[in-house]
C-alpha cells in the first residue's frame, strides 16, 4: 500500500487550490481527509507554518512557505519526518516552476494543474524509495522537527480558527464533515419560553426593588444585584442553548450555579414554590443544552 496517498497545493491567503495530485483510490477515510483539506485550507492564514491533523489510519501534514501551503494525506505508519521531507521536496519543485507573482495573480482554482505530473512523480519516488530526492535530506528535517515540532491540531481547532478569522459563529468540523447544532426540539422551545419568563420576572422584580431600595437607604441593594444577575444568567442560558460555543459544559454549570445561588439568596423575597420553579427551569435548560449535540453535514470539497 502507498504511504503518501494525496498531495495538495493551495494559496495561503484565501485557500485557493493551485494544484493537486490525481487520485484513483476510493478509500473512505481518504475521501474524508480530502474533505478536511478544504476546511484546513480556508484557515491557513491563522494556522502555524507546520501542522499535523491525526486520523484513524491517515494523517494530514501541511507546510506553509512564502504564501503557499503544501499539504499531504499520508498513512499513519509514515514517519512525520519523511512526510515533511516530501512536503519540502514538493516546495522545491513548485517554486522552481512558478514564481510568487504567478501565485499572487491566480484567480481561478487549479491554475497550475499541469504541476500534477511533478507531484505524481515525487509521490511515486517516496512510495518506492521512502526518502527525499532533492536538496532536502532526512537528517536535516529530523533535526528541524526536534527543535521546532509541528503543531498537532484537531479539526475542531481548525474550524474554530476559521470561524473566528471570518467573524462567524463558531463551528466545528471532524471526520471530514462540518458540523452544526441539531434542530431545536419541542422541549428546547419550552425551555426557552420558560427561561425568557424567568428572565422577565427577575428583571421586573429587580427594577421594582430598585425603587424601594432608594427609599429605604439601600437596604435591599444585594437583593437587586441577585435579581439582575439571575436575569443575565437566564439570557445567557438561552444563548448557550441556541448557539454552539467552546467549553459549553463549563459555562452551562457555571450559569446554573449562579442562578441557584442567586435564588437561594432571595429566599424570603420568594416563596419556596417560586424558588423551585426558577431552579427547575435552570436545571432543565442546562440539561437540554448539554444534550443538544452537533449535527454532521457533508461538505463538497472540490478536491
Amino acid at each position: 500500500m502507498s504511504l503518501i496517498l494525496f498531495a495538495f497545493v493551495v494559496r495561503v491567503r484565501d485557500g485557493l487550490p493551485l494544484s493537486a495530485s490525481t487520485d484513483f483510490l476510493h478509500n473512505k477515510e481518504l475521501q474524508e481527509r480530502k474533505q478536511q483539506l478544504k476546511v484546513i485550507s480556508k484557515s491557513l492564514s491563522s494556522l502555524p507554518e507546520r501542522g499535523t491533523v491525526k486520523g484513524h489510519e491517515l494523517n494530514i501534514h501541511f507546510l506553509s512557505s512564502e504564501g503557499v501551503s503544501y499539504m499531504t494525506v499520508c498513512a499513519c505508519s509514515l514517519p512525520a519526518a519523511t512526510a515533511f521531507c516530501f512536503l519540502e521536496d514538493l516546495r522545491w519543485e513548485f517554486t522552481a516552476c512558478f514564481d510568487n507573482s504567478a501565485v499572487a495573480l491566480a484567480s481561478r482554482p487549479y491554475p497550475f494543474l499541469e504541476f500534477d505530473g511533478a507531484i505524481q512523480k515525487l509521490q511515486q519516488h517516496y512510495n518506492k524509495k521512502g526518502g527525499p530526492s532533492l536538496e532536502v535530506t532526512l537528517a536535516e528535517v529530523q533535526e528541524d522537527l526536534r527543535t521546532s515540532p509541528p503543531q498537532v491540531l484537531t479539526m475542531e481547532d481548525v474550524a474554530l480558527t476559521n470561524g473566528a478569522a471570518n467573524g462567524h459563529v463558531e463551528q466545528t468540523a471532524a471526520s471530514g464533515q462540518s458540523q452544526r447544532l441539531e434542530p431545536v426540539s419541542a422541549p428546547g422551545i419550552l425551555s426557552l419560553i420558560l427561561n425568557i419568563m424567568c428572565a422577565a420576572l427577575n428583571l421586573i422584580r429587580g427594577v421594582h426593588l430598585i425603587e424601594n431600595t432608594f427609599q429605604d437607604d439601600y437596604d435591599g441593594l444585594w437583593s437587586v444585584v441577585a435579581f439582575l444577575f439571575a436575569f443575565l444568567c437566564c439570557v445567557c442560558q438561552c444563548h448557550l442553548y441556541l448557539f454552539h460555543t467552546c467549553q459549553k459544559k463549563l459555562k452551562s454549570f457555571t450559569l446554573l450555579t449562579i442562578i441557584i445561588l442567586c435564588n437561594a439568596f432571595l429566599f424570603g423575597l420568594r416563596n419556596i414554590w417560586q424558588l423551585v420553579f426558577h431552579m427547575s427551569v435552570a436545571c432543565l435548560s442546562t440539561l437540554l443544552t448539554l444534550q443538544r449535540k452537533l449535527l454532521d453535514r457533508h461538505m463538497d470539497c472540490g478536491v
